[in-house]
């Protein structure tokens, strides 16, 4: 009898969420026996959230918002990336007992951004708006890719001037205000704030997006986010939602999980499909 194994992803909120159905068709596809759902869990019960999972037999967890710090403290073993990153979205259960995290989301930006939509990000100027878990996950993977700059911005300017000094070492890379964005231009804006799921939107200075950039917001939905809206009105090339980003980091936990790496082309053709999106 064929042994099926438990995954899940804690968050809050986390009903809108579509990585069950992902990792559904990644199963079904690679033809893994697992199953694969979802659990609302507060910031406040992730700690037993996490114990009791584990302890009834689950195998592996992804954590999203407001959890990828925690799911950073948990871990007792990270990957070089996670380390970094301070924030972790992979909670994987290794053969010894122990709990190994990772931090599959700026691998998922990147290869949804260079592989998916042929976004070049060496030598260019890149922005990313929010200094909370969101963008810990990226800022390693956009720095190691060459760019000329990456600054972080921020409504509290010491929070993000803090995480940009914890990866000086790896590029250049500053924080600052919202205000300080002004006379400024970046090839690449990244919207890693929470403010696409309140349809708010950074207060962004006029111009601050080049010729030919590019937008991307984090966030995804049915209908286009306030921030790729924005984009689309400022004449950018190409103003994309994250719905590739969280399929392509599914596959890499996935991948992290089972030792398979899944076709993830045919699930992000399919899930545009269903909601009227052609890319």
């Amino acid at each position: 009898m064929t042994n099926i194994e438990h995954y899940a992803v804690f968050g809050s909120p986390i009903k809108h969420s579509k990585s069950p159905r992902i990792h559904k068709l990644f199963a079904e596809q690679t033809q893994q026996a697992l199953v694969y759902d979802d659990q609302e869990v507060p910031a406040e019960q992730f700690q037993s959230a996490v114990s009791d999972f584990f302890e009834q037999g689950g195998k592996g967890l992804n954590c999203t918002l407001p959890l990828k710090e925690l799911a950073w403290s948990f871990a007792d073993i990270k990957t070089e990336r996670a380390e970094l990153s301070k924030a972790v979205n992979t909670l994987a259960l290794q053969a010894d007992g122990s709990i190994l995290g990772d931090n599959t989301d700026g691998v998922g930006l990147l290869t949804d951004l260079i592989n998916n939509h042929q976004v070049k990000l060496s030598n260019t100027h890149v922005l990313i708006l929010g200094a909370g878990g969101a963008s810990r996950g990226i800022i390693l993977p956009i720095l190691e890719q060459n760019v000329a700059s990456l600054v972080i911005a921020n409504r509290t300017i010491d929070k993000a001037i803090n995480l940009a000094n914890e990866f000086t070492h790896k590029g250049t890379i500053t924080g600052c205000g919202f205000d300080d964005l002004a006379n400024q231009q970046f090839d690449l804006i990244i919207n890693a704030t929470s403010s696409s799921l309140s349809n708010d939107l950074p207060p962004l200075p006029e111009n601050i997006l080049r010729k030919n950039g590019v937008c991307y917001d984090l966030a995804y939905g049915n209908e286009p986010t306030t921030f790729v809206k924005w984009g689309k009105k400022n004449q950018a090339s190409k103003s994309l939602d994250g719905l590739g980003m969280l399929v392509e980091q599914a596959a890499e936990a996935f991948f992290i999980w089972r030792g398979v790496r899944p076709n993830t082309k045919d699930v992000i053709a399919l899930l545009n499909a269903e909601r009227g999106k052609v890319i």
